[in-house]
C-alpha cells in the first residue's frame, strides 16, 4: 500500500470546503508516494454539514468517480494530521490504498454474513471492522458483540456519531462488494455501518484513557441492574464516599460536587486487573460510565451501564497529565512495534506525567518522520483517530493540542477522525477515550523478493 491522500477543511459553505479537499486529494494523488487510484473513501464531518450530508457525499462522488466506496458520519469536530475543527462546518476526507477483495462496506441495508463463508474460499471474510454507530439505536452494545463475532479477530473501532443536529453515517458500497445498496442513497440514520476488512489488511489499534483512578480496584459483590450495592462486602456508596474523603451529613453540596466529578472504570468478571494502583492508570479493558445517581436507602451507586457480581470497579476523575501520557504511550507502542530498534520512544509516556512542559521536550527529542520516510521495515500508509468529544485540544492544554502528540509521535502520517460520541474498541463501548488505528504496509520478504 501507498500513502493515502487526506484532506480537510473549513468554510460556512460546505461546497467550498469540499472543493479545498479535493483539490488537496488531486494534489496528493499525483504524487509518487501515494496512492493515484484508491477506490475506498473515509469522509467525517461536523454537525454543521449534517443537514448537507446528502448533497455533499453526491458531490464528492460525483467530482471522485474512481471512489467507488465510502463510510463516515458525523462528529461535533473532525480531525486530521495535526488539526482538529471542532464546533465550526469543516470535513475531513482520507482515501484508501486498500485492495478491492479486501474491504467490504456495511449497513443495515448490505449487512456482513452472520457466519464468515471459511467453506468458499473465494469469498470475502471480514477479519477486522472499522464501525460508525448511532448511539440511539437499543441494545448497542448487544449490536456491537454481535458484530465483533462476524468477523475472525472479534476487533472492532471506531466510535459514536455526535451531532447537534441529525446523526447521519455515510455507506456506498460500489464495485466489489456485498449485494443490498439497492436504491439506498449512502446516507443512513441508526444502526451500524462501516467498513470490513480482510486478513490481507495489516493494521495496529490502541485504546488511550482519559481517566485516572482515584482508588483502588474492588470486585462488585452485589449488584441489582444498573446499581452497585456492595463493593469487596462493604456499602458502595460508602467505599465511594469513603474514597472522596466526603460526606452527606450535614450540608450534602460539597459532597455532591465531588460525586458529580467522579465517574466509575469498568472491567468485566474475571481475575482482577494486575498493576493498577491508586496512582495507576487503567488498561484498554477499562470502560468509563457515569455515575448517575445515589440510593441513600440501600447505599447503592447507579451507573450508566448494568452491572453484575463479579466485575471490577474504580472510581476516577478526569485528568489531563494522565490523557497526555496514556496518549503518548500508546503512539511509543505502535512506533516501536513498527521500529523496535528506536529505544528513545519509550520514556515518553514518563515524560509526560511532568505536564506540558515536560511532554514537549520529550517531544522535541524525537526524531520527526515525513511523508514517505521508511525507518524501519513497515511504514504508516494512513490512521484513523477517534477521540471523545470530551477530550479535544482544550482538554490536553491548547487548539489542536490531541493531534500534536500523534502527529510528534508518529509523524505527518495521513490521519482523519471525529470526536465521537463513545468509542469503540475490541466489542466494547467507551466513554473518555482514544481509539488510534493504523494501516501499515506489509513487510518486504527478507530474502528481497
Amino acid at each position: 500500500m501507498k500513502l493515502f491522500p487526506t484532506g480537510h477543511a473549513t468554510h460556512p459553505q460546505w461546497r467550498m470546503a469540499a472543493a479545498l479537499v479535493l483539490a488537496q486529494l488531486r494534489a496528493q494523488m499525483a504524487l509518487p508516494g501515494y496512492a493515484a487510484a484508491p477506490t475506498l473513501g473515509l469522509v467525517y464531518i461536523t454537525d454543521h454539514y449534517a443537514g448537507e450530508a446528502r448533497e455533499l457525499l453526491d458531490y464528492l462522488s460525483s467530482e471522485l468517480p474512481e471512489v467507488t466506496d465510502w463510510s463516515g458520519t458525523v462528529g461535533v469536530g473532525v480531525s486530521a494530521c495535526n488539526a482538529e475543527y471542532f464546533d465550526e462546518p469543516a470535513l475531513s476526507v482520507m482515501l484508501l490504498d486498500v485492495p478491492a477483495d479486501q474491504y467490504r462496506v456495511f449497513s443495515g441495508v448490505a449487512p456482513l454474513p452472520a457466519h464468515p463463508p471459511h467453506r468458499d474460499p473465494g469469498a470475502f471474510t471480514a477479519h477486522t471492522a472499522l464501525v460508525h454507530a448511532d448511539g440511539t439505536t437499543p441494545d448497542l452494545a448487544g449490536l456491537l458483540t454481535e458484530m465483533a463475532a462476524r468477523t475472525e479477530t472479534g476487533y472492532l473501532f471506531g466510535g459514536v456519531s455526535a451531532s447537534r443536529g441529525a446523526s447521519v453515517q455515510f455507506a456506498v458500497g460500489g464495485n466489489g462488494n456485498i449485494a443490498g445498496q439497492g436504491a439506498a442513497s449512502g446516507v443512513f440514520g441508526g444502526g451500524l455501518s462501516g467498513v470490513a476488512f480482510g486478513a490481507g489488511v495489516s493494521l495496529l489499534s490502541r485504546v488511550t484513557q482519559g481517566c485516572q483512578p482515584v482508588g483502588p480496584l474492588h470486585t462488585i459483590t452485589q449488584a441489582q441492574d444498573n446499581l452497585v450495592l456492595e463493593l469487596d462486602g462493604e456499602p458502595a456508596l460508602d467505599v465511594l464516599l469513603d474514597t472522596l474523603q466526603v460526606t452527606l451529613e450535614g450540608d450534602p453540596q460539597p459532597a455532591l460536587r465531588k460525586v458529580r466529578a467522579t465517574l466509575a472504570g469498568l472491567v468485566d468478571a474475571g481475575p482482577q486487573p494486575q498493576g493498577q494502583r491508586r496512582t495507576g492508570h487503567f488498561g484498554a479493558d477499562t470502560r468509563v460510565r457515569h455515575i448517575i445517581g445515589l440510593d441513600g436507602a440501600r447505599h447503592g451507586v447507579a451507573l450508566a451501564e448494568p452491572v453484575e457480581a463479579g466485575m471490577h470497579l474504580a472510581f476516577c476523575q478526569r485528568n489531563v497529565s494522565a490523557a497526555r501520557a496514556d496518549l503518548m504511550r500508546i503512539c511509543a507502542e505502535i512506533r516501536e512495534e513498527l521500529a523496535p530498534e528506536e529505544p528513545e520512544s519509550a520514556p515518553l509516556a514518563s515524560a509526560a506525567l511532568g505536564g506540558a512542559a515536560a511532554s514537549r521536550a520529550a517531544l522535541a527529542r524525537m526524531p520527526q518522520r515525513t511523508p514517505g520516510e521508511r525507518p524501519a521495515a513497515r511504514q504508516i500508509c494512513g490512521a484513523v483517530y477517534v477521540s471523545c468529544s470530551g477530550r479535544g485540544g482544550p482538554h490536553f492544554g491548547g487548539p489542536s493540542a490531541e493531534l500534536q502528540i500523534v502527529r510528534h509521535a508518529l509523524g505527518d502520517v495521513p490521519l482523519v477522525g471525529f470526536f465521537a460520541g463513545g468509542e469503540i474498541a475490541h466489542h466494547h463501548l467507551y466513554g473518555y477515550t482514544g481509539v488510534l488505528t493504523v494501516f501499515v504496509d506489509a513487510a518486504p520478504d527478507p530474502a528481497g523478493r
